[in-house]
């Protein structure tokens, strides 16, 4: 049943054509949000909105956009304008990884990369917040990753490094905007099943990990929601995930890389 605080509020979700964006959506609209949906992939996006709508009776808009394009941010924002659309809660998801060494990829690729994973989440980030604080409430999700916890290691040479400052950078924004009803959740999710490693070629090194290490996206999501609500800054689903978060905070640095170097084949190209 829909929450009545929820009830008329609209959430704006990017990356939702697939995984756990689309898991954000379900649970958004199970909770009584409308919804914005954001992916490069329209067609996906308008059979998720035709079936949230008929599924929890809410109202799902359609924008296709790339948020590695610089001018993506300030289109969505646009498109909602003219819509004359309230964006109460942002869930910034989407996102990619890169494999292998930095040198490895062209820089056109890299500077692309940081767009979408850094500079599309402050820009967006700081274009409804303005709103939010007027009307006294607001909720944002900056999907991070238990990544950005952990010392990094080879290969995906920027991913833990976007990640790590996403947590930073939702860490300041929530204490910023706690006073004024915003709520800003770092969001830190280990190994999820999504298309994520398939995009990205992993697929077959990370599935050689342990199923203990796995989750599925539509519970990720769930923690996720639960978390903003609850004005959680960080959070990390899952018991495994949060041991190994823990682990990584209480052990010294030099052993975590040491044991991360010995196991990075596993779960990174180089």
């Amino acid at each position: 049943m829909p929450d009545e605080t929820a009830v008329r509020r609209t959430a704006l979700i990017t990356g939702a054509s697939a995984g756990i964006g689309a898991a954000f959506a379900d649970v958004f609209a199970r909770h009584g949000f409308d919804l914005v949906l954001t992916a490069r992939r329209e067609d996906r996006l308008r059979a998720l909105a035709v079936d949230l709508e008929k599924r929890h009776h809410i109202a799902a808009r359609v924008i296709a956009a790339d948020l590695a394009d610089r001018g993506a941010p300030a289109s969505i924002q646009e498109h909602t304008d003219r819509a004359d659309l309230t964006i109460d809660a942002l869930v910034n998801n989407a996102g990619h990884g890169l494999p292998g060494k930095l040198i490895a990829s062209p820089w056109e690729a890299h500077a692309r990369f940081l767009q979408l994973m850094v500079t599309a989440v402050v820009e967006l980030s700081y274009r409804y917040l303005p709103g939010m604080i007027q009307r006294g409430y607001g909720r944002i999700i900056n999907v991070a990753s238990l990544a950005g916890l952990v010392p990094a290691t080879a290969g995906h040479t920027l991913y833990g490094a976007s990640k790590a400052f996403l947590v930073r950078f939702s860490q300041a924004l929530a204490l910023e905007n706690l006073k004024y009803g915003v709520h800003v959740t770092a969001f830190c999710p280990g190994f999820t099943y999504t298309e994520f490693h398939d995009v990205n070629g992993t697929r077959e090194m990370v599935g050689r990990l342990p199923r203990l290490l796995w989750q599925d996206a539509e519970t990720v999501a769930r923690e996720g929601y639960d978390a903003v609500m609850r004005g959680k800054i960080i959070w990390v689903p899952g018991r495994v995930n949060q041991t190994l978060a823990a682990l990584a905070r209480l052990m010294p640095e030099s052993l975590v890389l040491s044991i991360l170097k010995r196991q990075r084949g596993k779960f990174r190209k180089e």
